[in-house]
């Protein structure tokens, strides 16, 4: 097969930019030290209610600027009784669900996490202002799913 001038050209600039691409992606992950957003931790979904932190649901203080809500998926509902956590403090969310796959969103907010049977996710997040916000799933996980929300409580220090 014969290849004509422009297509050799044109097939080395494709090649070149491919290969700038992946390099500029590759080293900027590196060096801004980027993971994947969760599921590196895994827990047998069968023994949630045995496995801490996830037998004792609810938030727990890390140090005097963190937090830590644990919180876990079920049908129809999340198991996370009195989630309250202070204005501008780091909570750090760790999810996990004992049956489906299900979502957990916080409305006005960028936290959007999958949450998956055998998984633990996680995610930090510092809220800026008071009030009451709105946790959802967003993953259709039965016929119930419209009914499984709670709210999280920002106070004032």
């Amino acid at each position: 097969m014969h290849l004509h001038k422009f297509e050799k050209i044109w097939l080395t600039f494709g090649v070149a930019c491919l290969v700038v691409f992946v390099s500029i992606v590759g080293v900027s992950a590196f060096t801004q030290d980027h993971t994947p957003a969760g599921g590196l931790e895994t827990i047998d979904p069968e023994k949630v209610d045995q496995t801490a932190p996830f037998d004792h649901p609810g938030v727990t203080q890390i140090d005097d600027n963190t937090y830590q809500a644990t919180i876990v998926a079920m049908t129809f509902g999340y198991e996370a009784p009195d989630l309250k956590v202070p204005v501008g403090k780091e909570v750090i969310f760790k999810v996990t669900s004992k049956d489906v796959v299900h979502s957990f969103t916080i409305d006005n907010t960028n936290i959007n996490m999958m949450v998956v049977p055998g998984q633990i996710t996680t995610k930090s997040y510092t809220f800026e202002k008071p009030g009451k916000y709105l946790i959802l799933c967003n993953e259709y996980c039965g016929s119930g799913h419209h009914f499984m929300s709670t709210e999280i409580e920002v106070t004032e220090s």
